[in-house]
């Protein structure tokens, strides 16, 4: 039975989803949101965090300050309430209405920032206004997700071990892009391995992080306007990039089937199962990572005025069709009929 003193030391991070059923590919679903800061983020943020209270670097003093779309913003504030610091996050109109009202339930200040600068989009504002903060004030201490190596090395000593603790015949990793913390920590990890795994990147359409034209994206989580300065892309095989109309149509999906995930699982299912839809077969061990799930969203992804007044009213239109066709057909995947061999089981590799 566990009991746990600090909200930070308790994160369920054994438990996977096969999409098998849903999608017609087996691909085993990481579900990261299983804490109380509800995202992967909390193992970024507690590692800088900890990090900066041996360097000195945080003391009882400090306050802290961080640019975040939503989720590290809800771990900081976690661990701020629980260590006694202050904090101040700095977001911008993306950010889901339910996640700042979580920020500041925790106690947390939540600047939102209206305005873009010119060529960092909303993020370059935001990083703007919190080097202006630093400067007025030496008590300000900010991380900064976009340079700090332990962004990277929480996962490297985490996320990417667990994975391959439960999957030792792993074959490929999606992992989706933002900062690029938890796509460098796998890849770095896997790069040491005993075996290859292949390392497939997941992005969404209008972000620049691996050289793609700007343009415009509202599902917080996943993309950047500005190359991350973490990443490293010959650690990278493959990058995907997903239309946000269908992160959008993989979360509901999911949701009819019962799964509610957030906008960047939507994301980085979506582009796998394209990958998987042409590179499959049977035998491969595939493994997501599903940062957070959806309660968050539900004023954005899983809202339909939100989404019709974005991408059009029939942007859902093929969604039931879709999993009605599936429930009508076998799935590519599916384990022939005796006396063919069954499919592998987790964490094996058929030869």
């Amino acid at each position: 039975m566990p009991v746990i003193s600090v909200p930070y030391d308790f994160n369920e991070d054994e438990l996977y989803v096969d999409l098998q059923s849903i999608f017609g590919h087996s691909l085993f679903l990481k579900c990261e949101g299983f804490n109380f800061a509800g995202s992967i983020k909390l193992k970024a943020a507690i590692e800088m965090v900890e990090t900066a209270e041996r360097d000195g670097v945080l003391t009882p003093d400090s306050i802290l300050v961080e640019s975040s779309s939503g989720n590290l913003g809800v771990a900081l504030s976690m661990i701020a309430a629980s260590k006694g610091y202050q904090f101040l996050c700095v977001t911008d109109s993306r950010c889901n209405l339910s996640t700042r009202l979580m920020m500041e339930a925790l106690g947390s200040q939540v600047h939102v920032i209206a305005g873009q600068e010119a060529n960092g989009g909303f993020l370059g504002a935001r990083i703007d206004y919190v080097r202006a903060l630093c400067a007025s004030d030496d008590r300000y201490v900010w991380l900064s997700q976009y340079t700090n190596p332990n962004n990277w090395k929480a996962h490297y000593r985490r996320t990417a071990p667990e994975i391959a603790r439960d999957f030792p015949g792993l074959d490929v990793l999606f992992v989706g892009a933002g900062t690029t913390g938890t796509l460098m920590g796998c890849a770095r990890y896997f790069q040491e391995w005993h075996r290859p795994v292949r390392i497939v990147a997941l992005d969404s359409v209008g972000s620049v992080i691996f050289g793609g034209a700007a343009g415009r994206r509202m599902i917080p989580g996943l993309g950047m306007s500005m190359r991350p300065p973490l990443l490293d892309e010959a650690c990278v095989d493959e990058v995907i990039l997903v239309e946000e109309a269908d992160t959008i149509r993989a979360c509901h999906r999911l949701a009819r089937h019962g799964f509610l995930f957030g906008g960047s699982t939507g994301t980085v299912v979506s582009g796998a199962m394209d990958w998987l839809d042409q590179h499959g077969r049977r035998g491969l061990t595939a493994v997501a990572i599903a940062p957070d799930l959806g309660e968050r969203y539900l004023d954005t992804v899983y809202h339909t005025n939100w989404l019709h007044a974005l991408y059009g009213e029939d942007v859902l239109d093929d969604v039931l069709d879709d999993v009605l066709d599936y429930e009508d057909e076998p799935s590519t995947d599916a384990p022939a009929p005796d006396p063919a061999p069954p499919t592998p089981y987790p964490g094996s590799r058929q030869q």
